[in-house]
């Protein structure tokens, strides 16, 4: 009897440990799927950060890459009114975060600085002169354009876009806190207050430069 009771007490006190590790693994296991979800819902936030700024601009062109021929054939000159849409956001495979599973964690790492995404243009042709003999080309109207929205891509740094993008990220941040807080985790967003000062100071610097 006395042997039984004993085996009995051996029993429990290994089926307590066996319940505990597999409790445990589970919580872990548990834990590393929510961060995986966490993770998830961050990038989906952060997705909607963007910013668009509009542009009107008269862009100067005159072909200066064939002098000689254009002082026998005429030269080519033209004012082109540009209407662009800018559009200024974050590339989200960028972004680099990991779960501190044991503190119940989601660390930003690395935040991208924001960039210019994509750009609409719009151009409208004015004073159109051409050479006698050196009229403008399919060519000379794809180069233009490039040219013209180049023009564009230069002004977006000082035009304050960036740094808007910057402001607006930040505040996703109670965004992301919300998701993360409401299954008891906690947001480590220490990167992305780091990343709104440099679009800042890009800014300041491409203004001076003006």
């Amino acid at each position: 009897m006395e042997y039984l009771f004993i085996g009995l007490a051996i029993g429990s006190v290994v089926a307590y440990f066996i319940f505990t590790r597999f409790n445990k693994t589970k919580k872990q296991q548990n834990a590393q799927e929510q961060s995986v979800v966490l993770m998830e819902k961050i990038r989906s936030v952060c997705k909607f950060i963007t910013v668009e700024g509009d542009f009107s601009e008269i862009y100067h062109y005159q072909n200066v890459k064939d002098k000689w021929l254009n002082l026998f054939l005429g030269s080519k000159k033209a004012l082109v009114l540009i209407d662009a849409k800018a559009y200024v956001g974050f590339d989200l495979t960028k972004i680099k975060m990991h779960p501190d599973v044991k503190n119940r964690t989601i660390v930003l790492t690395d935040f991208p600085q924001p960039e210019l995404l994509s750009i609409e243009t719009d151009f409208k042709y004015y004073d159109k002169k051409e050479g006698w003999a050196n009229p403008f080309t399919s060519t000379d109207l794809t180069e233009i354009n490039r040219e013209a929205k180049q023009h564009i891509v230069d002004k977006v740094p000082q035009s304050g876009l960036y740094g808007e993008a910057s402001k607006q990220a930040l505040s996703t941040v109670s965004l992301m806190e919300n998701l993360v807080q409401t299954i008891g985790w906690k947001l480590d967003y220490k990167a992305l207050e780091t990343a709104v000062e440099a679009p800042r100071l890009k800014e300041k610097d491409a203004a001076k430069a003006v």
